[in-house]
């Protein structure tokens, strides 16, 4: 039995922390939600603190078990369901009972939701008995879906004795194994491209696969940056069997967390392509899927499974959210950075949330200190920053690298090793010293930079969590890392979940007073900043960078003509056009003059 949406927006994964126990938080509401379930440690500690807090039964899972980090995954993904179940079989109760919650929870829904208008017919033709009442709202609610993300590229080989184990250890093949055999019902998001030993490891759980029904117990969401990458890894995966159930689209740059830009591919005819050729990705992917099942001789669905397309990146306002659903076709919207101003919904400690609440526009900006050398959206001013510089300024800089998740780095040997870590970092500041007399001193400094600005995401990613919760945090201070999006340099306030809902869907504003530039906008802005940095600050430039850049600049151009042809179109936006077109006009402006390097300079 398919289920009415309760709402068309979702709160996506955020650091390892922030959503690490969102489910429990928001989704007795009708609200899904992704939690990170890349930190096992975080997850036990996480368990034994829900435990208590409701009464369940704790059995610590420590490091001594050989399975530990999908014991510890699947242990507190069922915990988490339980409670998810507890609080909303209470909620339907309150409903029920409390007129006043009833109303509050209804002003809290889009204002076309058919679930609202189901609510006000039953009430005005039937007797308002709580039972009756409470019978009616379980049949129309469900609760928001507890999906789970693993960023594919977090996946170190571990070993033991010195021995490698087998690839079914590796940190994202355990966290899948722990979801897999969880006892959810939702959605595993697949971030950071492609995996194929993580992806052909997914067919080895029966869950992944149809019933004789056509229904999948669990589903695999793919967060993609364009079409092309959405039809590779699609169609790799129903050659396993496997379906694909939805397409996050991602802003490239305009996003929090790590930002994977594409080559000058604008939102807007990215969503376009997804929106013209998303019967191919479906016929593409059920005609292979069809024959893979046929071989395994599994239930083989009568008609191709449902496909959602959803999209999220710098979306901040009601307009921009309803113009994405109706003008693309998209399923859901993502809404993640100003949900970190909510306390109902996300774990961000009070430190940080005034940090947050307090940054301007120029706080905000994209960083290179990731493990994984690929570009952080950040903010300036976080504890994080601040322990890393003196440790910089008194000649100890890395970290003592207690989590090792992102040791992924095989330079100085198979067991691997993190870029942030005090022993990678000084051996690299050693070797510079060995060569620093035969560099200028504006070249030492920018490999010094380049050397000692990556941090410790692990454990900055996590610390929030430790610090809200009153956990102990022990060895050296890392600090608190963030990674909002630049959109949230327009939210300014803390809010409860209901007013940002009521935001979401155009009742209200909670925006600050400043100018906000319309989200494909800012992005345009973004890539258009990007392109000339990259430029800029390239060092060893090939045909093949040439290439890239001169592909860059053209789809800029075009991304800029598709705009000016959508915004005169288009019946959204009515108010802020003229800027628009003002905006577009001296972006075009900018790309034209960019100067991409010829040739005849490699000569």
């Amino acid at each position: 039995m398919t289920m009415k949406n309760i709402h068309n927006f979702h709160i996506p994964v955020m650091g390892l922390a922030f959503t690490i126990d969102s489910p429990i938080r928001v989704a007795q509401f009708g609200i899904d939600s992704v939690i990170s379930i890349v930190d096992d440690e975080l997850m036990e500690k996480m368990n034994a603190f829900y435990s208590e807090k409701f009464n369940f039964p704790y059995k610590e899972i420590t490091t001594k078990h050989f399975d530990f980090r999908a014991e510890r995954t699947r242990s507190y993904l069922n915990l988490v369901s339980k409670i998810v179940e507890e609080k909303f079989t209470s909620f339907c109760s309150e409903l029920a009972e409390n007129k006043q919650s009833l109303v509050q929870f209804l002003q809290m829904l889009p204002q076309k939701s058919d679930i609202k208008k189901s609510f006000s017919e039953f009430i005005s033709n039937h007797s308002e008995s709580i039972d009756s009442l409470k019978n009616f709202i379980l049949k129309q609610l469900h609760p928001g879906s507890i999906d789970v993300n693993i960023m594919t590229k977090v996946d170190k080989a571990n070993f033991h004795k010195k021995e490698a184990l087998p690839a079914i250890f590796n940190d994202a093949h355990a966290s899948l194994r722990g979801f897999a055999e969880s006892n959810l019902s939702s959605s595993l998001v697949l971030s950071a491209g492609m995996n194929p030993s993580l992806y052909n490891y997914i067919s080895e759980f029966k869950d992944f696969f149809p019933d004789e029904n056509g229904n999948l117990k669990k589903k695999i969401i793919l967060k993609v940056s364009d079409f092309r990458s959405a039809m590779i890894q699609g169609n790799y995966l129903a050659k396993k069997g496997i379906w694909v159930s939805e397409y996050r689209i991602e802003s490239g740059l305009n996003c929090g967390g790590h930002a994977f830009a594409t080559d000058g591919l604008l939102l807007g005819p990215i969503m376009q392509e997804f929106k013209e050729k998303k019967q191919e990705l479906i016929e593409s992917a059920h005609k292979l899927m069809i024959s893979a099942l046929n071989q395994k001789e599994y239930c083989i669905p009568e008609k191709s499974l449902p496909l959602k397309i959803t999209v999220q990146g710098g979306v901040g306002t009601s307009e921009e959210h309803n113009f994405l659903i109706e003008n693309y076709d998209a399923d859901s919207i993502g809404w993640g950075s100003p949900f970190l101003l909510v306390p109902e919904a996300t774990s961000t400690d009070l430190e940080t949330r005034n940090l947050l609440i307090n940054a301007k526009e120029n706080d905000f900006y994209r960083s290179g200190i990731s493990p994984l050398g690929v570009p952080f959206n950040t903010l300036k001013g976080t504890t994080n920053e601040e322990i890393r510089e003196h440790r910089i300024a008194t000649l100890k800089a890395g970290s003592s690298c207690p989590k090792k998740l992102l040791a992924l780095s095989r330079e100085f040997g198979e067991e691997g090793i993190c870029t942030a870590s005090r022993k990678f970092q000084q051996i690299k500041l050693n070797d510079l010293e060995i060569i620093k007399d035969s560099l200028s001193t504006e070249k030492y400094n920018f490999e010094k930079q380049k050397i000692t600005e990556k941090s410790c995401l692990c454990v900055g990613l996590a610390n929030t969590a430790y610090l809200e919760n009153h956990f102990e945090i022990k060895g050296e201070k890392q600090g608190v890392v963030i990674c909002p999006g630049p959109n949230l340099a327009y939210f300014d306030k803390e809010v409860s979940l209901y007013q940002m809902l009521r935001h979401i869907y155009g009742y209200e504003s909670i925006l600050n007073k400043n100018y906000r530039p319309n989200l494909f906008i800012k992005e345009l802005q973004l890539y258009v900043n990007y392109l000339k940095e990259e430029i800029l600050t390239t060092e060893e430039i090939s045909k093949k960078i040439l290439k890239k850049w001169n592909l860059f600049k053209k789809n800029l151009l075009d991304g800029i003509k598709y705009y000016e042809e959508l915004f005169a179109s288009t019946e959204f936006f009515k108010s802020s056009k003229g800027i628009i077109f003002s905006e577009l006009e001296k972006y075009k402006v900018q790309v034209s003059e960019i100067e991409i390097p010829s040739e005849m300079i490699l000569n």
